[in-house]
């Protein structure tokens, strides 16, 4: 009696979490990937390109110029797909500290704990500096410099645009953000088993 009540617990067990699985994937985000990146830097470059690459392997990558329309709202639309993307991509450039946008991304990337995977792209981490033109409140530099330092100890990628393998280092990039969903999507189901078993056992 107690093998065919254990049995049945198992079944009805494994029906809910199936259950579950088909309504997560109906709920996919329309992010799976946010690449932070400098639009005047590598837009038409290794942004771009990543994206396509990303695009081809059916993940769904947000990046602004691709993604957004006329009238969408920058900021809603933006840190809507940070909020529901699952990897982060910040390519870092020479010219991306001086964009407030790139910064609020990564501030925001870090913040809300996403899993990112920092690219430098004709740039060393040690010449990456928040820099104060007076045009921004102290609290958000301090914020902006605490993911600026976060990300430079995130072990990462670097390119040489001029001398790289430009396929080669796409598929290096597509395959350590593959890795990382897959992580995270491991780390998401283990969680949800946990409190599943924990709150109905």
């Amino acid at each position: 009696m107690q093998q065919r009540s254990a049995s049945a617990g198992k079944n009805f067990c494994r029906q809910i979490l199936n259950h579950h699985n088909q309504i997560q994937y109906l709920k996919r985000p329309s992010c799976d990937v946010f690449i932070n990146h400098r639009c005047i830097d590598t837009k038409r470059t290794i942004s771009g390109l990543l994206f396509d690459h990303l695009s081809r392997l059916r993940l769904h990558p947000f990046l602004d110029s691709r993604n957004m329309r006329p009238g969408d709202r920058l900021f809603d639309s933006i840190d809507r797909a940070i909020r529901e993307c699952k990897v982060g991509v910040a390519v870092f450039s020479p010219r991306y500290c001086e964009s407030y946008f790139c910064l609020h991304e990564l501030a925001l990337l870090m913040e809300t704990k996403r899993r990112v995977i920092p690219i430098f792209c004709d740039v060393k981490p040690s010449q990456l500096h928040v820099k104060n033109d007076g045009s921004c409140p102290p609290r958000e530099l301090q914020r902006f410099a605490r993911a600026l330092e976060e990300a430079k100890f995130t072990v990462g990628l670097t390119f040489d645009s001029l001398e790289g393998d430009w396929s080669k280092f796409l598929t290096t990039a597509a395959d350590a953000v593959v890795h990382n969903l897959i992580e995270v999507d491991g780390e998401e189901t283990h969680k949800e088993r946990k409190y599943f078993m924990k709150n109905y056992f």
